[in-house]
């Protein structure tokens, strides 16, 4: 029976041991990219009902490398810097030329593209990004208010792997709010973990473990009560392996 009991505490203090702290800490050092300006020129319709989007880019390469890329520790495309495609706050589509084509669904779509750098950071200057809606369909849609506040989930995504699962980037896109100690807030819950987030910058998460991850982002007014917003919260599950 004591060998039993011993056994016991020795498994929970190893169990204990075991469990890790979910940490987000601001990440900075990237390049501002402040003068950067994405401008939507042209939206056309294809024989095969995809919209065709074409983007006017200044002081703004893409398709090449960010600078940092490989030395901070994050999941880095191998293709460079393009522009995130973020339709009804749904996982962003990547975009490495000015013009592409993407298949929408029917209904009315409420679009976000902003320049994201190699590693997925996105350009936070408001020149950078462009909100539209595009209905697709025959039918008639109740549209968007494109003047309420918005929350846009960005990173992370889908699977990491190896050293990509150390830290991974948290990122999202803000539309006419804004956040401060004493306003507006975004609160992150990672697995049972909240975070509450007064600062519009990138965070790194580390402290996970292998497995699934869901991570839940909230836009809270002053009151901390849910804003009433199109696809406010929004939850992704990602994997790290």
């Amino acid at each position: 029976m004591k060998n039993i009991s011993f056994i016991l505490i020795v498994s929970l203090i190893l169990g204990c041991a075991d469990q890790t702290t979910i940490t987000i800490t601001k990440f900075e050092g990237s390049s501002e990219f402040s003068n950067s300006i994405l401008s939507l020129s042209q939206i056309t319709e294809d024989e095969n009902s995809n919209s065709n989007f074409n983007f006017d880019v200044e002081n703004y390469e893409l398709g090449v490398q960010t600078i940092g890329a490989g030395e901070n520790g994050l999941a880095n495309s191998a293709e460079g810097q393009h522009i995130h495609m973020i339709v009804n706050n749904g996982p962003y589509s990547a975009h490495y030329t000015s013009d592409f084509s993407k298949e929408l669904q029917q209904g009315n779509n409420l679009i976000l593209f902003f320049l994201s750098r190699s590693f997925h950071e996105s350009i936070k200057n408001p020149n950078a990004f462009s909100l539209i809606q595009v209905s697709s369909g025959a039918q008639e849609h109740e549209p968007y208010d494109l003047e309420s506040e918005f929350l846009f989930y960005s990173r992370p995504k889908g699977v990491y792997e190896g050293n990509d699962t150390k830290k991974l980037l948290l990122d999202f896109y803000l539309v006419n709010t804004e956040i401060s100690a004493v306003g507006n807030k975004v609160r992150a819950t990672i697995n049972d973990s909240e975070f509450m987030i007064d600062e519009w910058v990138p965070y790194y998460i580390e402290g996970l473990s292998t497995g699934e991850v869901t991570i839940k982002l909230e836009l809270l007014n002053s009151n901390g009560k849910l804003i009433d917003s199109p696809f406010n919260p929004v939850v992704r599950l990602v994997t790290l392996k």
